[in-house]
């Protein structure tokens, strides 16, 4: 039955060159773009190079205090005192990784201006995050508490800074007049791995922050490692009991932080603030615009499809003449209108994969690699079937309420 609907649609495909052009145009080119945005989201949630722990790992990066009275408030990353005093005493805690926001440095290569961004980290910070290393190693707490001016650099650090050298470990690297020694040297990061991609990586231990202020806001941001993802929850429990305990500086009377589960951090970031996660928002605002996005090509297929089916009018008149009924008749054009969509899909990766090869070459994001994977194309196919659905659907019911006689006379 299949391969009787199969044949007939590309009869009517061939028949009707424009509206087949118009109809797989639509179709493949808006799964295109649904594809490549979706590509883009996963990139972005699933977890990535070097943050692969995600489903263990708890995320703080903002704290704020209010004056519930006077009505201000005032927010920022959280300080290594806060992180060192408090979080760090949790019993369901593994490893804390500390890192600093990205600061920038100037460094001059054969005459030439070189900007080199980079962050603080504590030891823990590289047995929390999995970088992989090309060459050396990474700084130990015993550097760390020696102050030295040891860095891990990035590839691409190494490569804009050295040229061709084969092994850099244990030569120096010159920012803003301070020499550090290299001693490991990673793979490049994504800048979509926010808070992880780099280009060198300092001990803390010798960052110019007054390590003896106790204030809680400073400039650094953490990730809680649980020791499995069981305890996850019981390690967030902890933390949002911990947090009622901290001090509030004088003048304020409302002190707010939250360690996030990964999805809930880039949420609350988006739309949320200190008292809300935004996560059934930010799904219900991403759904909606998907939502809209499918809605206006598909109601563009729609009016096609009617037109398509009553041009068959007679076709359809002659089968309820000769017993048809209108079940069948509905079930044939949804099946035929489902296999223009899957053929229009089938267009639509093959456009995707173009484009997606496109945008790597193009490093429109440092270091950013989209694929086309299994998640994607998941994703794809129940775009496909909502298109063929919702399409289809319609044009079938009028058709099967035409009138035989009708039919026939047209």
């Amino acid at each position: 039955m299949l391969k009787n609907y199969f044949k007939i649609v590309l009869a009517v495909l061939k028949r009707r060159k424009f509206f087949t052009f118009i109809s797989l145009f639509g179709i493949s080119f808006t799964l295109t773009i649904l594809m490549v945005v979706t590509a883009l989201a996963d990139k972005m949630i699933s977890p990535d190079y070097p943050d692969y722990k995600r489903e263990r790992s708890l995320y703080i990066e903002r704290i704020e205090i209010k004056n519930s009275k006077e009505g201000w408030m005032n927010s920022s990353n959280v300080s290594v005192y806060f992180l060192e005093h408090y979080v760090a005493t949790l019993k369901n805690l593994q490893k804390l990784a500390i890192t600093s926001g990205s600061k920038s440095s100037n460094a001059y290569v054969n005459n030439k201006k070189l900007v080199i961004g980079y962050q603080y980290t504590n030891a823990d910070y590289w047995n929390v995050l999995e970088y992989k290393f090309l060459e050396g190693k990474a700084f130990s707490q015993k550097e760390i508490d020696h102050a030295e001016l040891v860095a891990v650099i990035s590839k691409e650090t190494k490569e804009a800074y050295f040229g061709d050298e084969k092994s850099v470990v244990g030569k120096f690297i010159s920012a803003d007049n301070i020499n550090y020694r290299v001693i490991g040297v990673i793979e490049n990061v994504s800048e979509t791995v926010r808070n992880f991609n780099g280009d060198m990586y300092l001990p803390y231990s010798i960052a110019k922050e007054n390590r003896n202020n106790t204030d809680v806001m400073g400039a650094y941001n953490a990730v809680l490692l649980a020791k499995s993802k069981t305890d996850l929850p019981k390690l967030e429990k902890e933390f949002k009991q911990m947090i009622k305990k901290v001090p509030i500086p004088k003048d304020f009377d409302k002190l707010y932080c939250n360690a996030d589960p990964f999805f809930t951090s880039v949420s609350r970031r988006i739309g949320g603030n200190s008292t809300n996660g935004a996560v059934a928002k930010v799904i219900t605002l991403a759904s909606g615009f998907i939502l809209l996005f499918l809605l206006l090509p598909t109601i563009n297929l729609v009016n096609i499809n009617v037109t398509r089916i009553m041009e068959r009018s007679s076709e359809i008149g002659v089968r309820k003449a000769f017993g048809a009924s209108s079940k069948t008749l509905v079930y044939q054009f949804i099946v035929e209108n489902m296999i223009l969509t899957f053929l229009g899909g089938f267009i639509g990766i093959i456009l995707s994969l173009v484009v997606i090869a496109l945008i790597n070459e193009s490093d429109f994001l440092s270091n950013m690699r989209l694929t086309m994977n299994f998640a994607v194309l998941c994703y794809s196919f129940l775009a496909c079937v909502f298109f063929g659905l919702i399409s289809g659907v319609y044009p079938a019911w009028r058709m099967s309420k035409l009138n035989v006689v009708k039919a026939l006379k047209a």
